[in-house]
């Protein structure tokens, strides 16, 4: 059997998109940090340098949890999620909130789940 030039690397690449997306799986240890594994802040509207990075453990939290968006801003902010919203992340559903005050001002986040790994 012939292959050409161009058959072969659409397969190499094709397999190299396999290890990709295996990369976020269970076993020993993982090249993942913890982070990428759970939610973060796929938009917070007005943004000028806030961020926010949700561990997947949170996700099974059994109480509300809250976090700061601070990021590289000049001020910090809080966001809070219920015990639902954080289920409805793990379920792989997008979650809506609106930060604290600060600076006189609130941002509009909306949460999204980066991967759910076993």
């Amino acid at each position: 059997m012939n292959i050409t030039r161009k058959a072969f690397f659409d397969i190499l690449s094709a397999g190299s998109v396999l290890l990709l997306l295996k990369a976020c799986g269970g076993g020993g240890s993982s090249a993942v940090p913890a982070a990428v594994c759970g939610a973060d802040g796929g938009a917070i509207s007005a943004n000028h340098g806030h961020a926010l990075s949700i561990l997947r453990a949170d996700l099974d939290s059994m109480v509300a949890k809250s976090y700061s968006i601070r990021g590289s801003a000049t001020h910090d902010h809080t966001v809070s999620l219920s015990v639902a919203q954080l289920q409805e992340l793990k379920a792989g559903n997008t979650v809506a909130v609106v930060s604290s005050v600060g600076d006189v001002h609130v941002h509009a986040v909306t949460i999204v789940v980066v991967a759910i790994c076993p």
